[in-house]
């Protein structure tokens, strides 16, 4: 039997690595981030329990980079979603709507990673976050932005700020509040992108 050839075996890399971040986002959510171990994400993702400490250093980057895919899919599909549309402020509301839209979708996960980065582990550079990275600044451009390496840092400390503030135990903001005020800031209409079904919340007084 002849040997695998190298981009073979970047493909099983690859599948396996997605296979253990799958496996962390579905247990997370189950178990929680405490009650997760290494070992029970190996077992759910079907890898030898070595290939976790492998691909990542510890628990909390493994999460980190979960979310990471988790947040970079959600904002491909609401970009791409029907009817496809080049127009810029249409793609931003398009993202800033995915992007709020976790908060409802996977609660328990994106508290376990805002919990993780104001900890002293911090942000995690991964592949995954590299992909997001590029579809918020592609998404920046496409905007119009004049200056994309100064305003994608804004955008996304802004949409950060916005998840955080809609999942904060005891004293959580509704997320057209949110998405009201993340509008406004980039002058965008109410109708762009996936307006929540009960409407525009009114001005505070």
């Amino acid at each position: 039997m002849s040997p695998r050839s190298a981009s073979v075996n970047e493909e099983l890399r690859r599948r396996s690595r997605e296979r253990l971040l799958q496996a962390t986002v579905e247990l997370v959510a189950e178990r929680g981030y405490e009650a997760t171990t290494l070992g029970d994400i190996a077992d759910r993702a079907g890898s030898a329990r070595g290939l976790v400490s492998y691909y990542f250093p510890g628990k909390r980057q493994l999460l980190q980079s979960a979310v990471h895919r988790v947040m970079h899919l959600t904002l491909q599909a609401g970009l791409e979603q029907e009817p496809r549309t080049d127009d810029g402020r249409e793609r931003l509301a398009r993202a800033i709507d995915a992007i709020l839209s976790l908060t409802k979708v996977h609660p328990v996960l994106m508290r376990a990673h805002m919990a993780g980065i104001l900890q002293a582990e911090g942000f995690v550079h991964c592949p995954e976050q590299q992909r997001l990275s590029w579809l918020l600044r592609d998404t920046m451009e496409r905007y119009g932005s004049a200056d994309v390496e100064a305003e994608y840092p804004i955008l996304r400390a802004l949409l950060m700020g916005a998840v955080f503030a809609a999942l904060l135990p005891g004293a959580p903001m509704e997320v057209p509040r949110l998405r009201a005020e993340l509008f406004q800031r980039f002058g965008l209409d109410w109708e762009l992108g996936n307006p929540p079904p009960q409407g525009k919340p009114l001005p505070v007084p």
